[in-house]
């Protein structure tokens, strides 16, 4: 295990037990006490615990984001469960808001499979990746301040909302830190809440993406409450939770198991086959 996988690891044990002695770490990781010492002294540096006599304790994780790092290497399966089932809503034609986020860049990179598509994002590097897909007949990047490090813009003023004035959106695909029935979908960062209320402003459609980790976690600021969400498509969710939702008038869709994904990509791609072929039996000459 790389180090920085063991970190990311210690701060899940620590969110699950709340506090952990270094034996009890050693032990869970089999490393060395000096190793497990290191590791806690770097964390604490990023604020992500609280180091103890003999071991380590939870900081509340209400204000705390993952780096863009962290977010990229974890859950990366079930974001892509996530991205698929999330392509099902798009037709050929639509007009989506994709959000800055892991899993919306996942969709991104599927978008390839629809058609004549007008696709507006405050994410630098999902912008990057839609650039030349000529299957992309308009792109609009949401201009504002850049957030360092996390390769999107926040709301600049009234600019950002002038800027989406008067669009016309189908769906707007949108990411979270957090989801409750209580809180609704929330983040740690105001900046991000005010650019995904825009979207959520602009779009016909409001589909939350969060993998099931998030689920029944609050953070800082709420961007959109339960009766501002039409769908939540996540990876897995306690029967009992997604009725309480689903009774609210929440649209819960599961993303299916990852044995059947490969199936699914398959199948995606046999069809995309086949429409080739049809293509290319038209333009024979006779």
């Amino acid at each position: 295990m790389f180090a920085e996988e063991r970190k990311l690891k210690i701060i899940d044990f620590l969110t699950e037990h709340r506090k952990a002695t270094v034996a009890e770490l050693v032990s869970y990781f089999n490393v060395s006490k000096t190793t497990i010492r290191n590791d806690l002294r770097e964390i604490e540096r990023d604020k992500l615990l609280i180091r103890t006599h003999g071991g380590a304790m939870v900081r509340t994780r209400t204000g705390y984001e993952p780096d863009p790092y962290e977010k990229q290497i974890k859950n990366v399966e079930e974001k892509k469960r996530i991205a698929l089932a999330a392509l099902d809503l798009i037709d050929d034609g639509d007009t989506i808001i994709l959000d800055t986020g892991t899993t919306t860049m996942e969709l991104a990179l599927l978008l390839g499979r629809k058609k004549n598509l007008r696709v507006i994002t405050n994410d630098l590097l999902i912008a990057l990746c839609l650039e030349d897909n000529p299957d992309i007949i308009d792109l609009l990047f949401v201009g504002g301040i850049i957030r360092k490090k996390y390769h999107c813009t926040l709301r600049y003023r009234d600019a950002s909302a002038a800027m989406l004035a008067g669009l016309t959106v189908d769906k707007v695909f949108l990411t979270a830190n957090g989801f409750s029935f209580q809180k609704g979908a929330t983040t740690p960062d105001i900046g991000q809440a005010e650019i995904k209320t825009l979207f959520i402003a602009a779009a016909s459609t409001v589909a939350v993406l969060c993998d099931s980790s998030k689920i029944g976690n609050d953070y800082f600021i709420q961007f959109a409450r339960i009766d501002e969400i039409d769908k939540l498509i996540t990876d897995s969710i306690d029967p009992k939770e997604m009725q309480r939702l689903e009774e609210h008038g929440l649209d819960v869709i599961v993303a299916p198991p990852y044995t059947g994904l490969a199936d699914v990509l398959a199948r995606l791609d046999k069809s995309g086959e086949d429409e080739r072929d049809a293509s290319e039996e038209l333009e024979e000459p006779e």
